[in-house]
């Protein structure tokens, strides 16, 4: 089985897909499907990760996060937000729900949630 998730990334334009299908026990690999080439240069680093050392870890240490800061030029990219919460999903440590983020401009003195 394979978990996916696909990414609308805003501004940008551009929509990728993320998949993570688990090896075995502690294996699992992600592949990055997008017009982004910026992204598709972070598949070689996430083909086989070992997901107890290189994922559940703080964000400076995790694979996913040394990838992204390596290859990508742009610290709003949500995708690698996205490759860990779908390798979370693949593992069966997360149920499969969207992430939502409403951006836009207010004035401060209507300011509720």
């Amino acid at each position: 089985m394979t978990a996916r998730a696909k990414v609308f990334a805003g501004a940008c334009g551009f929509t990728s897909v993320v998949k993570a299908t688990r090896m075995d026990k502690k294996h699992v690999s992600v592949k990055i499907i997008s017009a982004c080439e910026m992204l598709r240069k972070m598949n070689d680093d996430l083909k086989i990760l070992d997901w107890r050392r290189d994922l559940f870890c703080n964000i400076r240490n995790s694979v996913v996060y040394r990838s992204a800061d390596k290859y990508l030029m742009h610290t709003d990219c949500p995708v690698p937000s996205a490759i860990v919460k779908v390798i979370q999903i693949e593992l069966d440590g997360m149920v499969p729900m969207d992430v939502n983020m409403k951006f836009e401009k207010i004035n401060e003195d209507n300011d509720v949630l």
